[in-house]
């Protein structure tokens, strides 16, 4: 039997064009505004008494999440000198017949379109066996619930992930969040959202293609695994990107989707520090706003300490649910730790409830990384990321802003951010030349 390898980057379905930025209209200008004028003392009270209430929720819901086994990227000999890679698209078959003949076996270079869908081609798992090296430990650069991922290239060169799932047969759930993972890739085009090849489904084998985002996770970055300290300017950046990215999914589809399990392992970054979301295991379509529903009814799905507590016990889900995780995100970007830290005292232990209470207390400033500065730039913005982290963990979905809200919020942050440290730069340089022309 005849095992196949299936591409997939339909353009046809899935998404309205819309720009993978949002653009600084009129209405933005005016909601940033609005959004700056309300973050004054005079607004914080029923925010704040909101939060109160936030507290009790926390410690039953959470349990320790599962230590990541994930290992830093690094390019083998093998990987190097492999000479097989798997194709991309059928529509580049063309041009790389030219530029492929010096890589050895091209892998499906003539292969065609099957059916009447565009941009699906079939490959067979013999080549992707071939590309991989038989699964090659030294091609393998991770493992996590989902299964094992191994790097390799397409054909015109490209770096994939290929995600092979677990064989395990008592692994029942895996087939629905694989299909789930396959359905949601295949609608989605997104600069912060990664970019989906191809899949292979077949008896026990399922195999999921998607783009390699080489700077390794947001997690691993806070935890200085590769060695440098993100600053405060990188991570509010990585906030607007998701921001986007959930913004896209919520808003500007046909069909919107829930991604369901927003943290920090889940977003990777590109060289140049910009996230792109992934794993999109447990996504679910949203609700259909015509239909009059609010929201859906399923099994409660998600990762300790980022699990919206108000799903959590009605097990009904909405967008607000991604919200309530982002707001998670945000708490564990500007104070380095992770959602529940086991190994701290009873009360530091949820982050979100100690970093809140802080917050609310007036002492903002102690939850701040203690690897960033206390430059004026970073504590304004710590009080604004978490005055906006506050809506986010709101107890009940009503008083939550949505995505395209928290992402209009951040940019104005950003804005401030930007003019204060300018402003302090210009200073600096003026206060070193009057020093030198003194010396003089």
């Amino acid at each position: 039997m005849t095992t196949t390898f299936v591409h997939n980057r339909s353009q046809h379905s899935g998404h309205r064009s819309t720009p993978d930025r949002m653009s600084r209209s009129s209405d933005f200008s005016t909601s940033v505004q609005s959004t700056t004028s309300s973050s004054s003392s005079g607004s914080r009270n029923p925010v704040v008494a909101a939060a109160m209430s936030v507290a009790g929720l926390f410690a039953a819901c959470f349990t320790p999440p599962d230590s990541s086994n994930s290992k830093s990227v690094v390019d083998s000999e093998e990987f190097k000198s492999t000479s097989t890679s798997v194709a991309s698209n059928a529509s580049r078959a063309g041009s790389q017949r030219g530029r492929g003949s010096n890589r050895g076996t091209n892998i499906g270079l003539y292969n065609t379109i099957q059916g009447n869908e565009s941009g699906i081609v079939k490959y067979t798992m013999e080549e992707i066996i071939q590309a991989t090296r038989n699964f090659s430990p030294s091609f393998k650069i991770g493992q996590g619930g989902f299964g094992a991922v191994y790097k390799t290239k397409l054909l015109d060169g490209t770096i994939v992930a290929v995600k092979r799932a677990k064989k395990s047969v008592h692994e029942k759930n895996l087939g629905s969040e694989f299909q789930s993972e396959v359905q949601t890739l295949s609608r989605v085009e997104h600069l912060n959202l990664v970019k989906f090849y191809g899949y292979l489904e077949q008896g026990d084998e399922r195999i999921v293609v998607v783009e390699y985002v080489p700077n390794g996770t947001l997690r691993e970055h806070l935890d200085c695994i590769h060695g440098n300290v993100l600053d405060l300017a990188a991570r509010l950046d990585i906030a607007i990107d998701v921001s986007h990215a959930l913004t896209y999914l919520h808003m500007y589809m046909d069909h919107p989707i829930i991604h369901r399990d927003i943290k920090s392992s889940n977003i990777l970054l590109t060289e140049h520090f910009r996230a792109k979301v992934a794993d999109f295991g447990f996504a679910r379509q949203a609700p259909d706003s015509d239909s009059g529903m609010t929201h859906v009814s399923t099994q409660v799905k998600g990762t300790a300490g980022y699990l919206d507590p108000e799903y959590l016990k009605t097990y009904q889900l909405t967008e607000k649910s991604d919200v309530y995780s982002f707001g998670v995100l945000l708490v564990e970007l500007v104070t380095g730790r992770r959602p529940i830290e086991p190994k701290f005292e009873l009360k530091e232990r949820i982050t979100v409830k100690w970093a809140m209470k802080r917050f609310i207390d007036g002492n903002a400033i102690s939850v701040l990384d203690t690897r960033l500065d206390q430059t004026s730039a970073n504590n304004l913005a710590l009080e604004k990321i978490l005055e906006l982290a506050l809506q986010c963990l709101a107890p009940h979905r009503q008083n939550r802003p949505n995505m395209k809200r928290c992402a209009e919020i951040l940019w104005a942050i950003r804005k401030d951010y930007r003019e204060i440290s300018a402003s302090n730069f210009r200073s600096y340089s003026t206060t070193s030349q009057r020093s030198a022309s003194l010396r003089e």
